[in-house]
């Protein structure tokens, strides 16, 4: 708040100010013996916390606090935490690790001992059983239905209006991805029927196969980390989809992973997991899925 203004100058008994005056003065020799030096009684200058910080006396402070302001002063590194896929290690701050020496003022008090760094944050807890993965329903839209059985093997086909998105069933790694429509009309069933489509190994052992697709998400590739419920991409009529807008959806065991089109397009009925998973359930294929690689020997 800025003075008052009077008619008359109010007039002060001079006082001895506790920063450096705004008007040189000549000092007696006297008083140049007893000028204070930078480092004698106090810091020769206020501490400074980060460029675009806050500043903060280092006069009375001890060691924990100054550590303390310079961590509500800075924030984190960088404005903010990074997105990551996966929970990664994090080292402790190095402004909570780092001592600042304390000033002379401060040595005559007692201090609390420097408080220890604190833990790093540990992982979230991955499910005890592959049946205990997270499923949900591999097309997230409010007009869709699916049939119960397949022509030729088991599978299903979910039908929706195209660009409605596909997500994934559960998290897992991405296996393969087809980018272009190779697909020819006429020609014996093989690898290109699908068009445009993705595969995931879930977290549950079991592979998620979806294809037609007309948009595969940028982003999605071999390898790539996804959580349940992530877009893949969007419902379309790629492949030998015979121009009807649908998601083919195929379960099976990852045998050769890539390459076993075969099994890929799906050994499994998939409509009873279909079925739970779009009321909120969590039925899971693990148990099914394995009794089938253990009959069959991965030949479909």
């Amino acid at each position: 708040m800025g003075a008052t203004p009077h008619s008359h100058p109010i007039q002060h008994r001079p006082t001895r100010s506790a920063g450096p005056s705004t008007a040189p003065r000549e000092a007696t020799p006297e008083k140049r013996r007893r000028r204070r030096k930078p480092g004698d009684d106090e810091p020769a200058g206020p501490g400074y916390f980060c460029q675009d910080g806050a500043v903060v006396s280092l006069r009375t402070l001890s060691v924990v606090t100054v550590a303390a302001l310079s961590l509500a002063a800075c924030g984190e590194p960088g404005g903010g935490a990074a997105p990551t896929v996966t929970p990664q290690f994090v080292e402790p701050s190095v402004a909570a690790t780092t001592a600042v020496p304390p000033s002379p003022a401060a040595t005559d008090k007692v201090s609390a001992p420097p408080s220890e760094p604190a833990a790093p944050s540990k992982p979230p807890a991955t499910p005890s059983k592959p049946e205990d993965v997270r499923h949900v329903f591999p097309v997230k839209a409010s007009n869709v239905a699916f049939h119960p059985t397949h022509s030729k093997y088991p599978a299903t086909d979910i039908f929706a209006d195209c660009g409605e998105p596909a997500v994934a069933t559960t998290s897992g790694v991405v296996l393969e991805v087809s980018l272009r429509d190779e697909y020819v009309k006429g020609r014996p069933d093989g690898p290109l029927n699908g068009g445009l489509s993705v595969s995931i190994l879930g977290d549950d052992g079991v592979r998620y196969y979806g294809s037609h697709l007309s948009k595969v998400q940028a982003g999605i590739r071999a390898g790539v980390r996804v959580e349940a419920g992530q877009r893949l991409g969007k419902v379309g009529r790629t492949g030998n989809a015979n121009g009807v807008c649908h998601l083919h959806y195929g379960i099976s065991p990852p045998c050769a992973k890539v390459g076993d089109w075969k099994v890929r397009r799906g050994v499994i009925w998939p409509a009873t997991y279909l079925t739970s998973w779009r009321k909120g359930g969590n039925k899971s294929p693990v148990a099914k899925v394995q009794s089938w690689k253990a009959a069959h020997n991965c030949r479909a």
